[in-house]
């Protein structure tokens, strides 16, 4: 009957999905390397479940199955720290045992290593053993040990880097299904302002027809930016469609979207920013209108007049593209901070979740950039990134 040392036991193997699966080539690495350093021909990666042991790495032997029973690391795995046996026909744990009196092997000289999970269960371990009475020099001793933390950090990595995997094929098919469902309202939109914009009633109310013209052209970009906006998740991030993007023209789109609120606020923007750069138009698009309307957010909740300025340096290996306001300058502690998922830093009078500069990073770092926030000579924030040449 299963403890429940062994149930935890048997839940924190799952998570590492070992049994049944090739062998690891890094892991196998590691159990060669483990028999050099204790100077045996026979070193081994056994994991222990309630019922079974399952090596899962060896050399000098056929990795194998074995019951729980018969396995000389089960009778040892409860036991803190390292083992080190110099003849296990003497020791009263495995005389008996088949793996020393000739059913299965004939080890004499046997040590092992737990291998503890960073929740601290022990799974397994990394055995080295011969067939002729041994010992372990302290030196030995102490690269058994860190080669067994070297195999959970492997299984770890293993383990994390399958989840992401898991994780953005989530978050693909979220997109998938956003994308969707924003479409079809846009879809509905653009039409309907089709239709206004043909009627005959526009011919003679020209400010209306313009004010039309500009929302279909809006919603003409927002459509584009999500489609392009779900390629990117599809992509995880990693390889945006880079071609030479005219700066001034890509402010000019989002201060066209942003009028409402530009206006509204009474702010005034400055750009000087006629250059060609290296990026993704659409992702530079979203980057530089999180940027705008953070600064013009969060200069109106300084109770001044926006004063935004946009403009480009170009370095010997790229450019960077700065955007000043006249507001509050940020605290130099929290000018990192602000860039994670969900961090804020103004207070919770000002709109938002926290989420538009941790967009920003992630389109930076797809373009193998860099992005921060300074002091401004404008006398609020800087928000500044550059973009390399060889993007």
């Amino acid at each position: 009957m299963s403890t429940a040392h062994d149930v935890t036991r048997r839940e924190a193997i799952a998570q590492y999905r070992l049994i049944g699966e090739p062998s690891e080539p890094d892991l196998q690495g590691l159990v060669e390397l483990a028999a050099t350093m204790c100077g045996v021909p026979t070193a081994v990666i056994n994991i222990i479940d309630d019922r079974m042991q399952h090596q899962i790495a060896a050399v000098g032997i056929q990795a194998a199955v074995c019951s729980r029973e018969d396995s000389m690391c089960a009778a040892v795995i409860s036991s803190p720290g390292r083992v080190v046996v110099p003849d296990a026909q003497l020791d009263r744990r495995f005389a008996q045992n088949p793996f020393v009196t000739g059913e299965i092997a004939r080890v004499r000289f046997y040590a092992s290593s737990p291998l503890i999970t960073p929740a601290g269960v022990a799974i397994g371990t990394l055995c080295v053993f011969d067939d002729v009475v041994g010992e372990l020099s302290d030196a030995s001793s102490r690269a058994l040990d860190l080669l067994a933390h070297q195999v959970i950090d492997v299984l770890e990595l293993r383990r994390i880097q399958r989840e992401l995997v898991e994780s953005n094929a989530q978050l693909e098919q979220f997109a998938v299904q956003v994308s969707h469902d924003l479409r079809n309202p846009l879809t509905a939109l653009t039409g309907f302002i089709e239709l206004a914009a043909d009627s005959p009633e526009m011919a003679e109310a020209p400010r209306a027809a313009q004010s039309l013209a500009r929302a279909e052209a809006a919603a003409g970009r927002m459509t584009a930016m999500v489609t392009d906006l779900l390629d990117f998740a599809r992509m995880g991030g990693t390889r945006p469609r880079v071609t030479e993007v005219d700066v001034a023209d890509t402010v000019d789109a989002v201060l066209e979207d942003l009028d409402g609120s530009l206006v509204s606020a009474g702010a005034e923007v400055t750009v000087d920013a006629s250059t060609l750069v290296r990026a993704d138009d659409t992702l530079l698009r979203v980057l530089l209108q999180n940027l705008i309307a953070n600064a013009v957010k969060f200069t109106v909740a300084a109770e001044r007049v926006p004063r935004i300025r946009v403009t480009v340096e170009t370095l010997p290996d790229g450019w960077r593209i700065n955007v000043d306001d006249n507001g509050e300058a940020l605290e130099p502690e929290m000018r990192d901070r602000v860039f994670e998922p969900m961090q804020r830093g103004h207070g919770a009078d000002v709109p938002g979740i926290g989420i538009g500069l941790a967009t920003c990073q992630r389109i930076v770092d797809a373009h193998n950039g860099s992005i921060g926030l300074d002091a401004s000579p404008e006398g609020g924030t800087r928000a500044w990134f550059v973009l390399p040449a060889a993007a």
